[in-house]
């Protein structure tokens, strides 16, 4: 696919027209508060995994509604002290997977821990094991309309929740260095860690890599492309539901959690990409409150991004801040 997006100039300084919510803080403050209601009670089971420089638990905590959430964390094996911490978020569709195929940052001594996203995990990969218990009005195929009726109803509310209360269940272990955490990942993972970024205010470093759930009034009118175009086909059947939909949307849209951020960040784009459109990534980076940010531009790419390029910038940005 060629460039269909806006040219680059005009995307360094495009401003999302997504409006927040007034109340938004304050929905986002009774959330937390409710989940924090539950203790976190952070389970560690040693996994076997025959793995020689990594040790592996298989980590149980629990998230929004008190509802068990799984998740990997992989230390690299015989270091003792405190290490500082990379929170994984997972793409679209897919689970924590298996063990082995998380050993990136492990490799490069951190401690690495992996949410599992709920309800997710059998479009791709190793497969996921954390239901979603919470039922909802009809909804399209997906997750992304899943009790888009209400900002209290939608799916996103649970998934942000769990990935805040996953930092926490993180800093839980005593190998973790609570004062030295980051948060990463890619599309979905992207965008979960800049809501992460936006309501957990002493992360060290935040890095979205081509983040979904940024800037939804463009987003879901821009490409025709799955999982955005979810809620176009959902307002299709339930025509007269725009206005309502919208409302629910701006309270998780990455462009309000970035004007929260406080973190440096480290962002990637893709000018091809019509899964997460290059003018709705960079709508949550200029967002991004914190000046100590970049973002790595990769020209002639669609979704996959930098891959593996971006990988390699990210393990030199990480190394000079935690």
């Amino acid at each position: 696919m060629a460039l269909f997006d806006l040219p680059l100039d005009e995307l360094r300084g495009y401003r999302s027209a997504s409006t927040e919510p007034e109340d938004f803080d304050a929905f986002w403050a009774k959330t937390l508060q409710e989940a924090r209601e539950h203790d976190p009670d952070a389970r560690f089971e040693p996994v076997e995994t025959h793995l020689k420089t990594v040790e592996v638990y298989d980590v149980t905590y629990s998230g929004f509604g008190g509802h068990p959430v799984k998740g990997w964390l992989a230390l690299p094996a015989g270091v003792s002290e405190p290490l500082p911490t990379v929170v994984e978020f997972i793409g679209y569709g897919g689970g924590r997977g298996l063990p082995h195929t998380h050993l990136l940052w492990a490799s490069a001594g951190y401690a690495h821990f992996v949410m599992d996203t709920r309800g997710q995990g059998s479009a791709w990969g190793g497969g996921g094991d954390t239901p979603d218990p919470v039922a909802g009005a009809p909804a399209f195929p997906g997750f992304m309309t899943r009790g888009v009726d209400a900002p209290e109803n939608y799916y996103y509310r649970r998934v942000y929740t769990d990935a805040v209360r996953a930092v926490e269940a993180a800093r839980a272990h005593p190998r973790t260095d609570a004062a030295r955490t980051a948060v990463v990942g890619s599309s979905q993972g992207g965008g979960i860690s800049i809501a992460v970024g936006g309501l957990v205010p002493d992360l060290v470093a935040v890095a979205p890599d081509v983040p979904f759930l940024c800037d939804f009034p463009r987003s879901t009118t821009i490409t025709d492309r799955d999982p955005y175009r979810e809620i176009g086909k959902y307002l299709k059947t339930h025509r007269g539901r725009t206005e309502q939909v919208g409302r629910t949307l701006a309270y998780f849209d990455g462009v309000h959690f970035a004007a929260r951020g406080r973190a440096p960040a480290l962002f990637s784009a893709a000018l091809e990409d019509q899964t997460c459109p290059p003018s709705t990534v960079f709508a949550a980076f200029n967002a991004w409150a914190e000046d100590d940010k970049r973002i790595e531009v990769y020209d002639f790419n669609d979704h996959e991004g930098g891959g593996p390029f971006q990988e390699a910038v990210k393990l030199r940005w990480l190394a000079a801040r935690l």
